[in-house]
Formats: C-alpha cells, sequence, structure tokens
C-alpha cells in the first residue's frame, strides 16, 4: 500500500471507532480481516497512524477546527509527526486511493494555526474533566507530562532471573540491540522502528525458553519496591495474567510460598503457561462459582508476610500505550474502580499478619485512585495499620530512583516525564504488631 492508502485506511478506522465507539483494538482487527491484502507492514503502519492520532485528538482537533478522522489524521500529521503543510497536501492528493484533497480552510489551518492559545486540555491532549484531578498530581509539570502522555511508549523487557542474570542475557540478545533500562535492576529496553514497530519478541526462542518477559519498567520497579524477599508468605491478590507473579517469584528466587489470586478467574487463564515458561514457582486459586464466588484465601487470614495489590484502575498512567482509552473513559468508570480498589485493600487488610505490609499498586495519575484510596482504608481501619514513608521504601531497594519520582501523602508517583516509565503509583501499608 502506498502512504496515501495508508492515510486513507487510518480515516476509515477512525471514522469506524467514532461511530460505533468501540476500542481501537478491535476496528484495526476487523478492517485487516476485511482487506486481507493488506501485508502486515501495511497493517502495522495503518495501526500507528491511528494510534498517534487518537494520541493527539484534540491538539489536532484544534488545529484543523474539525475533529472528522481525516482532520484528526492531517492535524496529527503537522503535530505528532512534523510533516509541513505542503507535503501533507501532497498526500491528500484525492489521486488513486489517496485521502480527497485539502481544501483552503484546511490548508490554511495547517499552515497558520499553533498551540500557542490553546487550553492545557488540549495542548496536553487529555479529556477537560480529568484535567483538575491531573493538576493535583503534576502541578506547574502538567504540561509536559500530558504532552509526554502524548507519546509513544518504549518496548522493555524483564530478565528473568531465575534462568540469567541481566548481564549474560543481554549478551544472548545482541540481535535485538537492547540497552539497559534506566532504573529497574533487570530491565532491557528494545528499540521500536519510526512506525513504532518493535521485534515480535513473543515469538524470539529466548521468549520461549523463559528468558524474559515483556513489561514496563514503571510495572518493574512496582513489584521491586514490594520488597519481597526469600522464605517470605506473598499473595499478589490480584495477579490477572500473572506478569508482577513472575517478577515476585523471581526475587523470592522460587524460595518460599507465593500464592496469586483474582477476583476475575478469566484473567487468570494466561498465568499457567507463563510459570511453567519462566520456571516460576506459584499456587495458584481460582475463585469458582458464579456471582456470589467462594473465598479461596481465607486459611490465609492473619498470615502473609506481604500482599501486593495491583488494583484494578481506569489506566491513566497507560495513555501512551492506549490512547483510545482516555478518550473512552467517564466520570462513572472512576467511580466504579474506586469502590472495587477499596474492596480489594480490605481483602489484603484481612490476610495481613502483625507486621506485614500491603503494597497498593494502580498504573493511575488520578489521586483518587491513589492517595485517596490509601487514606480511605486507613479511615476504615482504624489503628491498625501505618504507611510506611515511601522516601524509606525507595531507599530500602538501594537504587537511585528518588530523583525521577514524586513523593505524595501516602505513597509515590511514577510518570511518563520524570521517571521515563508509564504512570505508576505504589504506597505501603504495615499492619501494626
Amino acid at each position: 500500500m502506498t502512504p496515501p492508502a495508508r492515510l486513507s485506511a487510518a480515516i476509515e478506522v477512525l471514522a469506524d471507532i467514532a461511530a460505533r465507539r468501540r476500542p481501537a483494538a478491535d476496528a484495526l482487527k476487523d478492517w485487516g480481516l476485511a482487506h486481507r491484502f493488506a501485508g502486515s507492514g501495511d497493517r502495522a503502519a495503518i495501526a500507528s497512524l491511528v494510534y498517534d492520532a487518537l494520541r493527539r485528538r484534540a491538539s489536532a482537533a484544534w488545529i484543523m477546527d474539525d475533529d472528522a478522522p481525516r482532520a484528526l489524521v492531517a492535524g496529527m500529521l503537522r503535530l505528532q509527526y512534523g510533516v509541513a503543510a505542503p507535503t501533507i497536501a501532497g498526500l491528500f492528493s484525492g489521486e488513486r486511493f489517496a485521502p480527497e484533497p485539502l481544501s483552503d480552510h484546511e490548508r490554511g489551518r495547517l499552515t497558520d494555526i499553533t498551540l500557542t492559545d490553546a487550553p492545557d486540555h488540549v495542548a496536553g491532549d487529555v479529556p477537560e474533566w480529568v484535567l483538575p484531578a491531573l493538576e493535583k498530581t503534576f502541578g506547574a509539570a502538567l504540561l509536559d507530562e500530558t504532552r509526554a502522555l502524548a507519546r509513544r511508549a518504549p518496548l522493555d523487557i524483564r530478565i528473568n532471573t531465575l534462568k540469567h542474570s541481566r548481564e549474560v542475557a543481554m549478551g544472548g540478545l545482541t540481535h535485538l540491540a537492547p540497552v539497559a533500562t534506566p532504573h529497574a535492576p533487570n530491565g532491557l529496553r528494545i528499540p521500536i522502528g519510526e512506525d513504532g514497530r518493535g521485534p515480535a519478541l513473543h515469538v524470539e526462542p529466548e521468549f520461549l525458553d523463559g528468558w524474559y518477559e515483556i513489561q514496563d519498567e514503571g510495572s518493574q520497579l512496582a513489584s521491586l519496591l514490594s520488597g519481597a524477599r526469600p522464605g517470605e508468605t506473598i499473595v499478589d491478590l490480584c495477579a490477572g495474567g500473572g506478569g508482577k507473579t513472575l517478577s515476585l517469584a523471581a526475587m523470592m528466587a522460587n524460595d518460599g510460598r507465593l500464592i496469586a489470586s483474582d477476583d476475575d478467574p478469566r484473567r487468570l487463564a494466561p498465568i499457567h503457561e507463563r510459570l511453567r515458561r519462566a520456571g516460576a514457582k506459584a499456587e495458584v486459586r481460582t475463585p469458582r462459582g458464579g456471582r456470589a464466588r467462594a473465598d479461596v484465601l481465607g486459611d490465609l487470614d492473619g498470615t502473609v508476610d506481604r500482599v501486593l495489590v495491583d488494583a484494578p484502575c481506569t489506566g491513566a498512567g497507560t495513555w501512551r500505550r492506549n490512547p483510545d482509552a482516555k478518550w473512552r473513559m467517564r466520570p462513572g468508570a472512576l467511580a466504579a474502580r474506586v469502590n472495587e480498589q477499596a474492596a480489594v485493600l480490605d481483602r489484603a487488610g484481612l490476610l495481613v499478619r502483625p507486621g506485614g505490609r500491603i503494597t497498593y499498586i494502580t498504573c493511575s495519575l488520578l489521586p483518587d485512585e491513589n492517595d485517596a484510596a490509601v487514606a480511605g482504608f486507613l479511615a476504615r481501619t482504624g489503628a491498625a495499620f501505618q504507611v510506611l514513608p515511601a522516601a524509606e521504601v525507595v531507599r530500602a531497594t538501594k537504587s537511585d530512583l528518588a530523583p525521577f519520582l514524586r513523593f505524595t501523602d501516602h505513597g509515590l508517583q511514577m510518570s511518563p516525564a520524570l521517571t521515563g516509565t508509564d504512570g505508576f503509583y505504589v504506597a505501603t501499608l504495615e499492619r501494626r504488631a
């Protein structure tokens, strides 16, 4: 497919997303099934155009004075790729498979309009209703951080130290041209192309042999901050597909008792194969039954050294990877997540022994899901728990991470601009003896 034809395809997919209010991944999959002549390179390029247009949806619509799919693509080319207006006009030629020619109004907007006077939610490409919450988190760094959220995310992997050290693995992965992640001690960053594509890491022989897992550096650091140690009893309460369970198993060197569970059995489905591939030892407890599922962790109450709560959240910290999610999120979804977070924190509180700890994690930048959730838990449990100062938790990792974090009232916040990671929040609570 020619570049103009790919632009037309991206416009078509964006129109489908808008009309049917569906996730971008679903629309892209359906487009590919309906256009089987498009090769893998074409599909990847179209996906990059679609996701980049969604990343810059508000600002592209601002400069084009239009939020139609063709306007979003044209505006994105100007803002995200730095393509000059005459070049964009050449791509929008109306010739074979190309988008219809630009109007005089569109040419003028691409040439003359900038984001200098745009409101913050437009310049930062975030929903207007979320802006006050982000201002609480970022303060004067608001625009730096929201703009970082509109960039592409890096491609990171975590080396599985149950099989190899990072140094040994790096030598065996030279064909991927990896570099060490800036902060995570077992992470490697893999270069991606100009089209946003990286290598197909999940089919590499080393992946199939369990050398590594694909995991953002922020997620790796969140696991590290749990302080998991060999010989402990640890519960990963919201284990999902098992990414952090695998991290914990490596930190524990398969020595101790690691239990993985999740309220939704469907999310646990991938964990068994991932544990096998990594050579990681964990006991998976899958809830059974319908809505009134039996508690599969009751026998552990009051005995657990550490509970990891990777809480269900809006995912506002992952908007670099899921740009369509920020435009689909509604206040009602935030309220629902806050209720779920309270429930899992309360369950974690029952599991922990006196002197034991809860590591509360979200991939969110919104205070309602972070400090406010911790404050609510403390209020509900009275004097039973105390918050450990996040700076002390970071020092215990013996890392140089502190200057790259924002310390909050109850925890710490990672961010794309400051930490170079997704927006993870971590707080540590200890049950008083």
